[in-house]
């Protein structure tokens, strides 16, 4: 998100709230999952833009809970607004620490990435559904209405593991067609999204 710098001689000089900067940051849509199966960004439906006015689209995921005990959450891409289903390619990297200060790792997860794949994409491995387990993360889309180039994305997040384990998931990938994204939709591997806050936006040109 953009800083703006004020001295008294740029206060002074505002005469309009509409002189402020916005910053480069934009909230286009929140979502809030409540025994949710899925939960969808379409361009053009419920106040969603995900086209060209943008050239990057940043989701936000505030303690994602889950329903079901040790489940991923995942999401995919849409062309036409309805069949997530587009062909991707990911890379998958995890660190993890476990409570008990007794085992830490950094690794790459051959079994959570895809080549050339069409399922949805995990961003959590083995989510847990204690009380107090959830998952918070960002994803960011680089150019989605590109009809020249393959459509990147990345990837942080922090989970609750169902075995007492932080972990944090970098996820990187693109999808494979020239044809513009026009949703994404997240769900977890089975189960409902029980809570959690779901925040889109967009992200202005530097």
């Amino acid at each position: 998100m953009a800083l703006v710098k004020y001295n008294n001689n740029s206060i002074s000089a505002i005469t309009a709230a509409s002189s402020l900067p916005t910053g480069a940051m934009t909230l286009i849509k929140e979502q809030t999952a409540s025994s949710s199966s899925t939960i969808s960004f379409v361009h053009g439906t419920s106040d969603v833009v995900l086209d060209g006015t943008y050239p990057i689209y940043l989701f936000k995921f505030i303690n994602i809970h889950p329903a079901t005990d040790q489940k991923k959450f995942m999401f995919q891409g849409t062309t036409n607004g309805s069949d997530f289903n587009t062909t991707m390619t990911t890379t998958w990297l995890q660190t993890y620490h476990d409570e008990a200060d007794s085992s830490t790792n950094l690794s790459y997860i051959t079994g959570e990435d895809q080549a050339q794949g069409t399922a949805f994409q995990s961003l959590c491995e083995d989510l847990g559904n204690d009380n107090d387990q959830c998952f918070s993360g960002e994803l960011y889309l680089f150019s989605p209405s590109s009809t020249t180039y393959v459509k990147h994305f990345m990837s942080v997040g922090s989970e609750a593991y169902f075995s007492n384990y932080n972990n944090s998931a970098r996820v990187a990938g693109y999808f494979n067609t020239t044809s513009a994204i026009t949703g994404l939709q997240f769900k977890m591997e089975s189960g409902d999204v029980d809570s959690g806050t779901f925040k889109l936006y967009g992200i202005k040109d530097s």
